[in-house]
């Protein structure tokens, strides 16, 4: 099992892979852990950041681009704009609990769902790649997106744009 894990770390590829993974695993439990929003939203986008780095050494450069594109960018700028137009409390005055027994037991699941998952991952076989890639992944999504469901990509912006009014209009009502 060990010698998997050599060979593993042995390709800078996989080793890349495993440092986006802890990132964006790391961004992920600090946007849970973090009590302040804004740092939440700066650790969620750090999340969306390390997963478009994953998906570049997936090849798929496209969807790398739109995860930087729409997640890191404008969703994380809709939700500072959120923040900044809605009232909130500060929760200076409220401490949480403190739970040693629960963070002990938290702790001892994490390592124990780690061992299980690293344990599977270890002993599994995955098959190789049958067909060869596409020589243009953006080129072959632009033709699929713009002929075949051109229909669907229109709806979805539609929905959006109802989405983002509807936003608005939440955020006004709240004001008044």
């Amino acid at each position: 099992m060990l010698s998997n894990l050599a060979s593993f770390f042995s390709s800078g590829a996989n080793l890349v892979f495993f440092v986006f993974a802890l990132l964006t695993i790391g961004g992920a439990v600090f946007m849970l852990s973090f009590t302040k929003v804004v740092h939440m939203v700066l650790s969620l986008a750090f999340t969306f950041i390390s997963l478009a780095g994953l998906y570049v050494l997936l090849e798929a450069e496209f969807v790398a681009f739109v995860q930087i594109l729409i997640y890191a960018g404008a969703v994380t700028i809709l939700m500072i704009f959120g923040i900044m137009m809605t009232k909130h409390r500060d929760g200076q005055g409220e401490e949480a609990p403190k739970k040693p027994v629960h963070n002990l037991l938290l702790g001892i699941g994490v390592l124990c769902l780690f061992g299980i998952l690293f344990y599977g991952i270890q002993t599994s076989t995955f098959p190789g790649t049958t067909e060869p890639l596409a020589e243009d992944n953006s080129l072959e999504i632009g033709k699929l997106l713009f002929n075949r469901y051109v229909i669907p990509f229109e709806l979805m912006s539609v929905l959006l744009t109802v989405a983002f009014i509807g936003a608005i209009v939440v955020a006004k009502r709240e004001e008044d």
